[in-house]
């Protein structure tokens, strides 16, 4: 195996565990922690792709659909979402946030990134810079 490779490597391994324990620190600033990370992934697929079947929601989410039924009986029962029926299809009903959902999502968003804004400060002025051109190549990787 080459050097470059046990490189690549090392490095994949040192980022993957990197990105997992800020990942793990981000979502437990919490503003309502009556509403799931499941119920929160749903939410915010709402809100980047608009309204959407259970069907739809579930494929996006990748979960089987009676998982996702379970989900939106909740987030319903919560205020967070409505359903309306379908604009062609009479058997099925499109599932969208609520102005109650919209007011979570961005609180929730809001104490994560006030935690993170908190943890840059605290950095040198050379280190965020550093972060700054790697969130740009983590997004190139994410394919963003």
């Amino acid at each position: 195996m080459s050097r470059t490779t046990l490189d690549t490597a090392a490095l994949a391994h040192d980022l993957r565990l990197a990105v997992m324990r800020l990942s793990r620190r981000l979502r437990n600033q919490r503003v309502d922690t009556s509403v799931t990370l499941t119920h929160l992934a749903a939410l915010s697929t709402l809100k980047r792709h608009g309204p959407m079947s259970p069907g739809e929601l579930a494929g996006h989410e990748r979960v089987q659909p009676p998982s996702m039924t379970r989900v939106v009986v909740a987030l319903e029962g919560m205020g967070l979402v409505t359903r309306t029926p379908h604009p062609t299809d009479g058997r099925q009903v499109v599932i969208d946030l609520t102005p109650a959902a919209e007011r979570l999502l961005s609180a929730e968003a809001q104490a994560r990134e006030a935690w993170l804004s908190g943890r840059l400060q605290d950095l040198a002025p050379e280190e965020r810079a550093v972060l700054r051109d790697a969130a740009v190549i983590m997004d190139k990787l994410a394919g963003g």
